[in-house]
């Protein structure tokens, strides 16, 4: 009989599901995508039953649900925090404690309550801790068979941050770093305070960072005063936080806004003001100093593991541009990242762990690169629930099941300037999308980072954009001499394709940096001359590899710009339903799903946003 295992996070952010068989991912989904709450937080009802949908599994055949951490040793942490930083924190205590003893301590009791509900008779749960959740989603589906594990989050129970060893099925922790000393948590009272959303504006703050002047003596003071006052690093990338500037131990909030706005001559941004110079080199200063403390951690697992491999997990893993620099650094031979590197893919290491600590490593078929399947572990949707929908609220459209013909229509609208949504097969497991729910565009179009960011993501301006390029024409764009197809490395745009810089570029205002028109692809193109890139291979994602390749055939070009399929606030999308309500909502011109085909400009039925809203609603 084969194993089955159910991982399960949340109670946090990032809900989610995994099934694991026999070792292998059949199926993985966040709950948000099916909740439309963004980062839902909530039990995962509709991916667990997505899960054990896809993977035609009976509540019965289940073998182990696992818990993606110890809720009761995070409990201990609370109170111990409390009882450190006495009497600071009361307000914070009176919130905390009653919302523990009614439901989060007596969570295992909920989790078997809420199962039931799933028809899960007497369901046997396992809590294994929330770093080790994080370390074995990061080693067991790598293509290593043996590598350094490194996890960086906010916090799990206690740790914050370990260093562990992957060797064959075993997992080994060798080093943790303990709250409230915490990379993590420091990046988010920095993403706090430049006027963003903790847990959700992180990578936000990342993208901010590159608007910063690396030559400016504000910034270099600002790195300065990080160090002096409030982390103090050592050289094995551990660190101490001067818990007199942060209140996020016991408090309601990440800072101490008055002592922090005495140490940097500014006050927290207010979300709804303009990004001025001092945010921006603020940003960068936080931004460079995470990337030395991971660099430390980085080379102190190289040291004690002596493994030239290395897997990364947790929320941090997610800051690509450190992950970048690790890379550059050639420390490793190679690196691997978890796609759901944030809680999310707690749930996959989750469902991983009771296989893989007795069994052997499964071995990997021939081509492919991991054990992920390229992250397309989500629901797919055919074309019957499609036609019925297309029926019912009459839409015009075009079906073209060639998909030679398909992708060349596709190719020529995009290299006209159009906006195309792009919805096909699997939804993606992770925060990115991969060319299955994504948002396509012209990388060579100088106006088409505006035109995204502001007419159909309604965010931010400055926010950067990412390519997806052909795996085999990686460095005709970019330097790197290997594949990134999770979007999880940010790498420098090759030379020759950039332009020279005004002398007084760094003097600028920060939408005229961002609008000069950097290289030949000048949409994906980061104002450091940077991109995160996502290279498509033909074997993980054929038709978006085939798209692309039609892109290159009509104008030169094997590079698009690729962002996810929503709309600021808002998940992506899941459902053809949802990705078509977002395309009339819109400025996109054209949406293709599966082989259907929708022209924004033939639909005078129903182009009124409003009244096609209405209509949805009611039918």
């Amino acid at each position: 009989m084969p194993e089955i295992n159910l991982g399960i996070s949340a109670f946090y952010h990032d809900s989610a599901a995994a099934l694991v068989i026999d070792g292998e991912i059949m199926a993985a989904a966040q709950e948000e995508r099916f909740s439309r709450k963004k980062h839902d937080a909530s039990f995962p009802f509709h991916a667990i039953e997505f899960v054990m949908q896809e993977a035609a599994v009976k509540t019965e055949d289940v073998n182990n649900i696992v818990f993606y951490e110890k809720p009761f040793i995070k409990f201990e942490r609370l109170l111990e925090t409390y009882h450190a930083f006495v009497p600071r924190g009361l307000n914070s205590f009176v919130t905390a404690i009653p919302v523990w003893i009614k439901e989060k301590l007596f969570l295992k009791s909920k989790l078997k309550k809420d199962l039931r509900k799933l028809g899960f008779e007497k369901p046997l749960l396992y809590f294994p801790e929330h770093h080790l959740s994080h370390a074995a989603s990061a080693y067991y589906p790598s293509p290593f068979e043996e590598a350094a594990i490194l996890t960086l989050d906010g916090v799990g129970e206690w740790a914050t941050a370990t260093i562990g060893h992957g060797k064959e099925n075993k997992i080994s922790i060798l080093r943790e770093m303990k709250f409230p000393h915490s990379l993590g948590l420091l990046y988010s009272a920095f993403t706090y305070y430049t006027g963003f959303r903790v847990n959700s504006g992180e990578y936000k703050l990342m993208g901010l960072a590159p608007y910063g002047n690396p030559a400016a003596g504000r910034y270099k003071e600002y790195c300065r005063l990080i160090r002096e006052h409030l982390v103090d690093i050592r050289e094995d990338g551990s660190m101490l936080l001067n818990m007199d500037y942060f209140s996020f131990a016991t408090g309601l909030r990440m800072t101490r806004d008055k002592k922090w706005e005495s140490l940097f001559g500014i006050p927290p941004r207010n979300p709804k003001e303009n990004l001025k110079g001092e945010y921006t080199d603020l940003a960068l200063a936080i931004q460079t100093i995470t990337e030395e403390i991971i660099l430390k951690l980085a080379r102190t697992a190289r040291e004690i593991t002596g493994s030239n491999k290395l897997v990364l997990s947790g929320g941090v893993a997610l800051n690509s541009v450190a992950n970048g620099k690790i890379l550059q650094s050639a420390m490793f031979d190679d690196i691997w990242i978890q796609p759901a590197a944030g809680d999310a893919g707690g749930a996959l290491g989750a469902a991983l762990l009771p296989y893989y600590l007795k069994e052997g490593r499964k071995c990997l078929n021939p081509g492919q690169r991991d054990a992920m399947k390229g992250a397309y572990l989500g629901p797919a949707f055919g074309n019957n629930l499609l036609e019925s929908f297309v029926k019912k609220l009459d839409i015009p459209h075009v079906r073209m099941e060639d998909t030679g013909k398909l992708c060349a229509f596709a190719a020529k609208r995009i290299s006209e300037g159009s906006v195309l949504g792009w919805f096909q097969g699997r939804m993606e497991f992770g925060p990115r999308a991969l060319g299955n729910r994504s948002i396509l565009g012209d990388a060579r179009n100088p106006e088409m980072q505006k035109k995204l960011n502001l007419k159909i993501k309604y965010r931010e301006g400055f926010r950067p954009f990412a390519p997806s390029v052909l795996e085999e024409d990686i460095q005709e764009y970019f330097d790197l001499d290997r594949a990134s197809p999770y979007m999880l490395l940010v790498v420098p745009v090759k030379q020759d394709r950039r332009n020279a810089l005004p002398e007084d570029y760094y003097q600028r205002e920060l939408y005229d940096r961002l609008y000069f028109q950097r290289s030949d692809i000048p949409a994906v193109t980061h104002i450091d001359f940077s991109a995160r890139l996502q290279s498509v291979s033909r074997n993980d994602n054929p038709l978006y590899w085939k798209l692309i390749h039609a892109f290159k055939e009509l104008t030169g070009y094997g590079v698009l710009i690729n962002t996810s399929f929503n709309v600021r606030g808002e998940p992506i999308v899941c459902t053809p339903e949802e990705a078509f309500r977002c395309f009339m909502q819109t400025e996109m011109d054209y949406l293709v799903i599966n082989d259907y085909v929708f022209d924004k400009s033939s639909m005078t039925n129903i182009r009124d946003q409003y009244e096609w809203k209405q209509k949805f609603d009611e039918d």
